[in-house]
């Protein structure tokens, strides 16, 4: 009943900001743009439109985690609903354009966004100061095997108000005595073997303890199990990755209409950014040899943001961020905003990569990780992509172990809502200087 009424709280609080930010909208809507066409003059169709921005922001606040008031800064949600407010603004602003057939005014809209932004921040507070004045830290044990230091990462990503860490336990402690998890309220597994986890989790669920899995290699491809009934038993087929033909045929038809809209569009971005890297001397392309579908080879293209003899002692190398003197001073402005990734649209367009998949790894580079971790060529069962699921929910110095594992969840379960619900979430992270974190001074690769 008392987790009841706290679901019940948090969407009753969720719904107050979708209507909050609705309503600078629908006074734009209502008391400017509707009257400005005669098709919509009925006050259903007005009614419609509305409903119609209500979904799309619920879709892009979804996307972008704009209402996960108890993990979420305060600043992060801000930042999530302004980005879901944005995309609703923008697609509605395009519909309101084609129904009254020609442009129409910006500035009730960006009135409208600002009225949003003010809303979302009161909002985000408000909803923040509320529930963790309303609801107590989670009294929280920490189990860890081949994973430590989520203690650690609780505090560094400000959780300490949703998790009190009480106990922070090595396996084979709790296996012995599994009683030792009494009084928790959430149970951390970091990197538990199977065997181990179940039983753990079997007693957690028993006692309404909460868990929460950090899953290794095999319970990420177990995710994606297509669930079957033989023998009158219960069965979880598990293969490599093997779309449907209609989603294959879809997605490359989807990434050749997309990148080639794209090279249009930032047509001028690529003619500025040639002269530029020109200008600083030394071709303005640079083409490396990476890995796609089945370990296949292409030349990826960039435009050139290192010196040319950034590598002149052969050794292959990543970025180590901002501090990486092989960065030219134009390479660190296109780098920071992404520019420098627009010409792998040439690549997707040839069919070399995908606008969603995997990233892919150098030869170089990848035989280094599969030396320590034979199952990091688990990636290559679907084909490289621009951005990709380790992309968003991680960085460029991800550790290679976690990218298996975050590009592992999308390869399981392929999808083009999932390929829509990435592409997006990408945007957000253009405005997140972490993501381009480097690795450490003095590593070649992202090995810790």
């Amino acid at each position: 009943m008392k987790k009841w009424k706290h679901d019940l709280l948090l969407r009753i609080v969720k719904g107050l900001n979708v209507i909050l930010i609705t309503c600078p909208f629908a006074l734009c809507w209502f008391l400017f743009y509707a009257n400005r066409t005669a098709a919509l003059f009925a006050i259903n169709a007005r009614i419609y439109i509305t409903i119609l921005y209500i979904l799309l922001y619920c879709f892009f606040g979804r996307i972008y985690d704009a209402f996960l008031i108890s993990y979420n800064r305060i600043s992060e949600m801000i930042f999530s609903q302004v980005l879901g407010a944005a995309f609703a603004d923008g697609l509605i602003y395009i519909v309101i354009c084609l129904l009254c057939k020609g442009l129409q005014p910006l500035w009730p809209g960006l009135l409208a966004f600002g009225g949003q932004m003010i809303l979302s921040l009161v909002w985000a507070w408000t909803a923040h100061y509320w529930y963790f004045h309303t609801y107590s830290p989670k009294i929280t044990y920490i189990v860890y095997d081949m994973r430590s230091g989520v203690d650690i990462l609780i505090h560094e990503y400000g959780l300490t108000k949703k998790f009190n860490v009480r106990k922070v336990l090595p396996v084979e402690e709790v296996i012995g005595d599994i009683d030792i998890l009494e009084g928790a309220e959430e149970v951390f597994l970091a990197g538990i073997h199977s065997h181990d986890r179940n039983t753990i989790i079997k007693y957690c669920t028993a006692r309404n303890i909460n868990s929460l899995v950090i899953p290794r290699i095999g319970d990420v491809m177990m995710s994606g199990a297509k669930k079957m009934h033989i023998l009158n038993l219960p069965v979880l087929l598990v293969q490599r990755f093997n779309p449907p033909p209609e989603y294959v045929v879809i997605k490359r038809l989807f990434d050749i209409v997309l990148s080639a809209a794209a090279i249009v569009i930032t047509s001028p971005i690529l003619l500025v950014t040639a002269v530029m890297v020109k200008r600083d001397g030394g071709p303005v392309f640079y083409t490396q040899e990476r890995l796609t579908r089945d370990g296949k080879t292409f030349r990826v293209i960039k435009f050139r943001s290192m010196r040319v003899d950034a590598e002149k002692d052969g050794v292959a190398r990543l970025s180590s961020g901002d501090n990486d003197d092989r960065i030219t001073p134009v390479g660190r402005v296109i780098r920071k905003v992404r520019i420098d990734e627009i010409p792998q649209f040439f690549n997707i367009l040839k069919g070399d990569m995908s606008i969603v998949g995997p990233r892919p790894e150098r030869p170089e580079i990848a035989a280094q990780y599969e030396e320590e971790m034979p199952e990091f060529r688990l990636r290559l069962q679907c084909k490289a992509g621009l951005t990709g699921y380790a992309q968003v929910y991680g960085k460029y110095n991800t550790s290679p172990y976690d990218k298996l594992m975050m590009d592992l969840m999308y390869i399981s379960s392929p999808g083009l809502v999932e390929d829509l619900r990435i592409m997006f979430a990408t945007v957000k992270i253009l405005f997140i200087g972490d993501s381009t974190e480097g690795v450490k001074e003095g590593q070649t690769t992202a090995l810790k």
